[in-house]
């Protein structure tokens, strides 16, 4: 099992993935939310320059948020600071990065093809935008040399997207693994995995563990509303959160919505988040139950865990890295 991690960029991120080296992380992801952090292209340059090993890349990237072109720039530029072998690209259709912006995510019937383009002009290769063809027209010396052969990665869940992952040959991305899911054909299948490492005489109950670990809890309350998910009747409190989420206006509610996402409890996320929340996290945990809960991914097919971590970043990072035996 590899262990990864991941960030909201902001302005410390840099600080906290060369950190994540030091502790022996495989990937430091960074989320392409530009409604909620910072760039995320400008935050893995920035780390680029600071480190030697820790993998590198956007998880994931939107790629309506840019022209493809714009895009395999930004990964030529990354690949010239760090070399191939430590770059990784993931992509999505965009649940915080449109969502946040009021916009569904992109459709199957848009999606792959945007992820096709921009691995096209990587390897060098003509594509047709706008009804023109482009291609990659930097000379030598002005960027890394194509072909630029990076692993990709699909941030996807049901059936459809894990079959399109792996008739590209990428691997997937996905925050809750579903029972149904078959990974026969994937080599790489990375969840994204909440939660904080408890001390000792901490509960799920404990304040701290609450406001640590909450925003990664809230974030499946507000992915399964806007999804109309039904298995949100299950959680904790979701009569309450409903009750509040159709009280805001329905011009807007995603500006709400979204406050604080996956960094910060918004008032909203404040009356609905508890310590009967916390199960839905796979990793608000004491430290000896990590090891157990990583084989046990393991078993159901997740070859990678990205742990975000969130509140005091430091205190994380170091925790979940001990408990899962990165460092002594």
């Amino acid at each position: 099992m590899k262990i990864s991690c991941a960030f909201p960029p902001v302005p410390e991120t840099p600080d906290h993935i060369v950190l994540a080296e030091e502790l022996g992380f495989e990937t430091a992801w960074v989320y392409d939310t530009p409604a909620l952090q910072l760039d995320c292209w400008m935050t893995l340059a920035l780390a680029a320059v600071r480190t030697e090993r820790i993998r590198l890349g956007p998880g994931v990237l939107i790629p309506s948020l840019r022209h493809p072109m714009t895009t395999a720039a930004a990964i030529t530029t990354l690949v010239g600071l760090v070399g191939q072998d430590r770059v990784i690209i993931g992509a999505g259709t965009g649940f915080t990065g449109r969502r946040a912006m009021g916009q569904k995510p992109l459709s199957w019937k848009h999606f792959p093809g945007m992820v096709d383009d921009v691995r096209a002009l990587l390897r060098g290769e003509d594509i047709v935008v706008d009804g023109e063809p482009v291609r990659m027209l930097h000379w030598p010396g002005q960027a890394a040399e194509r072909p630029i052969d990076v692993p990709w990665i699909m941030g996807v869940n049901g059936p459809r997207g894990l079959q399109a992952a792996a008739d590209a040959g990428c691997g997937v991305f996905t925050s809750r693994p579903r029972a149904d899911a078959d990974y026969s054909q994937i080599d790489d299948v990375m969840l994204l995995g909440f939660g904080t490492v408890m001390d000792d005489h901490e509960t799920v109950e404990s304040q701290r563990v609450i406001n640590t670990a909450g925003p990664g809890v809230a974030v499946a309350y507000h992915a399964f509303l806007e999804q109309e998910d039904p298995r949100l009747e299950g959680f904790p409190n979701a009569d309450r959160f409903l009750e509040l989420a159709n009280e805001l206006p329905k011009d807007g509610r995603h500006l709400e919505l979204h406050a604080g996402h996956l960094t910060e409890l918004n008032d909203i996320d404040k009356q609905v988040v508890t310590g009967d929340s916390m199960s839905i996290t796979p990793f608000t945990c004491h430290g000896e139950e990590i090891p157990g809960r990583l084989e046990r991914l393991g078993d159901q097919g997740i070859t990678e865990v990205a742990f975000q971590p969130m509140g005091d970043i430091e205190r994380e990072l170091t925790a979940f890295a001990s408990a899962a035996g990165l460092t002594s």
